[in-house]
């Protein structure tokens, strides 16, 4: 009976010590933080980092035209062209690939589908890679190949003018008329090479070249001045009213043509002669047109009331005479670009179906 009573004690006070022992233990609740201690000394400055690149660096590179304020001169120059301000650049499906910016381009890349979303006019971005470096290699042309001609199949190069040249040259014509072939059938008033044949007229090729007794003569234009149309129509501008990025080669002064002869003058010296030379040229072939279009009027191939050629079959010279007409016509310089070719063309085509 003693021994139960021991071994009952101890059990009890071993129970008593474990629950005290853990009541000791037992985590109380934590406290408040304490007071911050005071900041310690700055550690050694180091080294400066690098700067980096200017934002804008390559902007200024192009945008300031090597002047101030001279990329906005060549945009308020090309705002005055009739590139800019021509109403064509609405015209799509095949018409897109010379009459907008993104057919133009499209077609340089051999990715046109015939349609333009949004179309815009002939722009920046269409004759320079605007954007692709934010550096001066973006003002390059988009290209500078030489040219196959549709009319003619002649390979021509003219420089930095071949962009010009890669639409302004006359279309093709469908199933042509022969010099002193069968009689051929006129079946549209849209009938010729189109509009803007310049290329085709510099490098005298594409028109009919009738036997007579005028020669063509050799053209210095095409042949000698370094990239041809770029050289003379882009010359040193003269306001927003010709030369720069406004392409024109005169502009009215109360009431007066003033030619533009900035890029003339290097080959032509003498400004006063070359005045000379350019209008008795011009007096020249205007009465050469002139005389050809009344011609074709009395033919029936041009109908004096619209402007364009008369639907119907006509002998074949006839409607080849026309087509050399309405090619003239189109290149608005007035023999300008080429003197002897127009020239030489006119007379003998007169003479022929005279």
């Amino acid at each position: 009976m003693k021994r139960f009573t021991f071994l009952t004690f101890l059990t009890a006070a071993f129970l008593f010590s474990v629950l005290v022992i853990t009541s000791c233990t037992k985590e109380g609740a934590a406290g408040k933080d304490g007071v911050d201690g005071a900041v310690g000394p700055a550690g050694p400055r180091g080294e400066a980092g690098v700067d980096g690149t200017d934002g804008t660096a390559g902007c200024v590179l192009c945008h300031t035209g090597g002047e101030e304020q001279g990329m906005f001169a060549q945009v308020n120059q090309w705002e005055h062209s009739v590139h800019a301000t021509g109403g064509n650049f609405e015209r799509n499906n095949s018409c897109g690939v010379c009459h907008t910016s993104q057919g133009f381009l499209a077609n340089l890349a051999g990715t046109f589908d015939g349609l333009v979303e949004n179309p815009n006019p002939i722009n920046c971005y269409t004759c320079h890679n605007i954007h692709k470096t934010f550096t001066p290699a973006d003002l390059a042309l988009t290209t500078t190949a030489t040219v196959e001609l549709m009319v003619g199949g002649d390979v021509v190069d003219f420089g930095k003018g071949n962009l010009c040249a890669t639409c302004h040259q006359a279309r093709t014509i469908s199933n042509a008329p022969v010099i002193d072939g069968p009689d051929y059938k006129i079946t549209s008033n849209r009938f010729g090479g189109h509009h803007g044949p310049q290329a085709n007229i510099l490098a005298g090729n594409g028109l009919y070249e009738f036997s007579g007794t005028e020669g063509l003569g050799i053209n210095t234009h095409a042949n000698f001045v370094e990239d041809a149309c770029v050289t003379c129509h882009m010359a040193a501008a003269y306001g927003t009213q010709a030369g720069g990025h406004t392409m024109k080669m005169g502009y009215d002064y109360h009431g007066t043509l003033e030619k533009n002869l900035a890029g003339c003058l290097d080959c032509h010296t003498d400004a006063t002669e070359l005045e000379t030379i350019w209008d008795e040229t011009q007096e020249e072939v205007e009465a050469l047109i002139i005389e050809l279009r009344t011609i074709l009027t009395e033919k029936g191939v041009y109908n004096p009331a619209d402007g364009l050629a008369k639907p119907g079959t006509y002998k074949a010279n006839y409607a080849a005479a026309y087509i050399n007409y309405q090619l003239i016509e189109e290149d608005r310089s007035k023999g300008v670009h080429n003197p002897g070719y127009v020239i030489g063309i006119l007379k003998n085509t007169i003479a022929k179906i005279k």
